[in-house]
Order: C-alpha cells, then sequence, then structure tokens
C-alpha cells in the first residue's frame, strides 16, 4: 500500500502499510466517508506528526490518545489546534508547567508545529476520529501502527526523550528501551487529573538529557 507520509517514515513502516490490518484499516475510513461520516483531522494531515518530524530528526516523542473530535480542532499533532482556535485545557496546563518549570511567558498559542519542526514527534495512539464521537476508531487498528512506530523510534534512533502522561500513554513504556533512552513519565495534563501534572519538570528535564547527549534542546516557548 502507498501511504503519503514523509520519505524516511515510510521507509521505516513500510512493513506496516503492507499488512491485512492495515489494509482493513484503510478500507474502513474509505467505508466511513463514502457513507458520510466526517472525519477529522482531514484526510491530509492523518500523519502529519510525520511530515514535519523525520524518524532521523525525532529527539522527543510525545504521546497523545486521541485526536480532538470538535470541529477545527484536530490537525494531526497531538494536543496541538491551529491557530485561532482557543487551547484546550490540557493543552492550557502543558503551557502552565513549562512556564513554572522553565520561568518562560507563553504566548498562548495553540499550534505546536514549531515543536513538531525541531524534533517532537506529537503522536497520538490513535490517528483519526469520527466528529462528536470520541475514541469512535480506537479499534480498527490504529494502536497497532502507533506501536510499532514507538518500537521504530525506540530500535532506530539512540537519546529519544519520551514522554508518556497519564495511564493510557504510561502503559506504552514497555515498547520503549530505557537504555538507549530517557522515558519520563507523569500524570495526564487533564484537569481531571487534579493538579497532578505540575511540578514534574517534564521540559527542563528533556532539555538537560538533550544537551548532555549533545542534541540542541528544544524551545518550548511559543
Amino acid at each position: 500500500m502507498t501511504v503519503k507520509i514523509e520519505p524516511s517514515w515510510r521507509e521505516a513502516l513500510q512493513s506496516e502499510f503492507d499488512q491485512p490490518y492495515f489494509a482493513a484499516l484503510a478500507q474502513q475510513l474509505h467505508a466511513e466517508k463514502a457513507a458520510g461520516r466526517t472525519i477529522f483531522p482531514p484526510g491530509g494531515q492523518i500523519f502529519r506528526a510525520f511530515d514535519l518530524c523525520p524518524l532521523d530528526q525525532t529527539k522527543v516523542v510525545i504521546l497523545g490518545q486521541d485526536p480532538y473530535h470538535g470541529y477545527g480542532q484536530a490537525m494531526g499533532l497531538c494536543f496541538s489546534v491551529p491557530q485561532g482556535v482557543p487551547a484546550p485545557p490540557s493543552l492550557k496546563n502543558i503551557f502552565r508547567e513549562i512556564e513554572t518549570d522553565l520561568g518562560v511567558q507563553m504566548s498562548g498559542s495553540p499550534d505546536l508545529t514549531p515543536w513538531a519542526r525541531q524534533g517532537v514527534l506529537l503522536l497520538n495512539a490513535v490517528l483519526t476520529v469520527r466528529a462528536g464521537e470520541p475514541t469512535s476508531h480506537g479499534g480498527i487498528g490504529w494502536q497497532t501502527f502507533t506501536d510499532a512506530v514507538i518500537r521504530t523510534v525506540s530500535e532506530r534512533r539512540d537519546g529519544v526523550v519520551f514522554l508518556l502522561w497519564g495511564n493510557y500513554a504510561r502503559g506504552k513504556a514497555p515498547l520503549i528501551d530505557a537504555s538507549r533512552h530517557l522515558v519520563l513519565e507523569a500524570a495526564h495534563p487533564s484537569p481531571l487529573a487534579r493538579g497532578a501534572f505540575f511540578g514534574c519538570r517534564h521540559f527542563s528535564q528533556c532539555n538537560a538529557y538533550l544537551t548532555a547527549h549533545g542534541q540542541a534542546p528544544i524551545d518550548w516557548k511559543l
């Protein structure tokens, strides 16, 4: 199967695209669109996290769970929404932690594209969703694919920082070789976690690790 995705990722993941589960996944999406269902993000943005962050440039992985299911929100990058769209509560809490951790003032811009361009893979475990139906594509095969993505980064890269927030993301830790990478775990930034995310200091720890391993730190300020 030919998938429109950044070339280094296409090469690394071609064996996944050739699997029956991925063909079934694609068929499911086509069938839903043919039936008039609205799917987020738009087709050209499903693999945007990969297009903005080639495999050989990946330095950090942030793992989300499901795309936003409201109109105009999902853009193929976990936690991110387009400019002009109000920042969701979890993203506001991420920004609050950055401000406290790094002593910077965030602008409030909710578009995380600048992070992706610096080597932050903003990966949702599920890459599509039906409009207004959260987790509606949770069982069609995306987790198999994104688990393979996590393993690929672990196996093909060295010195990557994985930020796992919340129990779902933390459950992916066994896919990562912790002897070669830094795995940082914390509560989810959602307000439902009652502030347990605050104080994790993942952003300063991430940059300290990257610097110690000869890589440029991430400019988290937006």
